[in-house]
């Protein structure tokens, strides 16, 4: 039996693809391939036990999710989005967060508003725990946080009973949220019970109500992002992958 962890045995069945997809994305939400890191496809066939070619077909498809860029002098690397473009990424998930939050307020079950009010206190306890011990915000606890962050929203979504405006807005959360911007805000403090107040709006029946939260709890975070990213992706784009320290 191989001992490599990753190893995707050959009796498994399933889209060879889409595992190799998986197997991408996680490394770059987690951080493990920072942003202008060149992707090696033949090392990643071989960590998998596949061939190159779903490997190459996954990348295609995070290349089209704008996570990863090819170039004939560059190769493949972990994509670096410009200032504009995140704030294009933040404008999308306005639109496509306050639209799931109104289809949840009009459709959504007794049993999935009372579940998203208790996620997001469970989100607000773990940003108030890293925010007051940040010494013990570990990449792992950090990621896990950044998970539970992930489902609330994508459970709104799911309770707007429309599955293509759910999968956008989860890529649109690969754009938005991961490792990268963890090594820039830190373990941050966030508004009392900031995740909280929007569900209960979201979850009030009110559509209105629930649309002018959603709308402040994004705006509040793009401002925030382009204040602390603006300044940082103004730096020769070379130096990311390597100046790790830097962040």
């Amino acid at each position: 039996m191989s001992k490599n962890p990753d190893r995707i045995p050959a009796r498994e069945g399933g889209d060879l693809a889409e595992r190799a997809y998986q197997y991408i994305l996680d490394r770059i939400l987690r951080g493990v391939w920072p942003l202008g890191a060149e992707i090696n496809r033949r090392k990643i066939a071989a960590d998998l036990g596949v061939s190159v070619l779903p490997v190459s077909e996954a990348l295609q498809r995070l290349e089209q999710e704008l996570l990863v860029e090819s170039g004939r002098r560059v190769g493949t690397r972990i994509r670096i989005p410009t200032p504009q473009e995140i704030r294009g990424f933040c404008i999308v998930r306005e639109a496509l967060e306050t639209q799931a939050a109104r289809l949840f307020a009009e459709r959504a079950s007794a049993a999935e508003r009372r579940d998203i009010v208790a996620m997001a206190s469970d989100v607000d306890g773990l940003y108030e725990e890293n925010a007051e011990h940040p010494e013990q915000a570990t990449e792992a606890s950090m990621h896990q946080l950044r998970l539970s962050h992930l489902n609330f929203h994508l459970s709104i979504a799911d309770g707007s009973a429309c599955p293509y405006l759910r999968q956008q807005i989860e890529k649109n959360q690969h754009l938005v949220f991961n490792s990268f911007y963890d090594k820039l805000f830190g373990a941050r403090r966030l508004p009392k019970n900031w995740h909280v107040s929007m569900a209960e709006a979201v979850a009030s029946g009110r559509v209105d109500e629930a649309d002018h939260a959603t709308r402040k709890h994004v705006r509040h975070h793009l401002e925030e992002i382009m204040y602390r990213l603006e300044p940082y992706l103004s730096l020769d784009h070379g130096r990311i992958a390597t100046d790790r320290l830097a962040l």
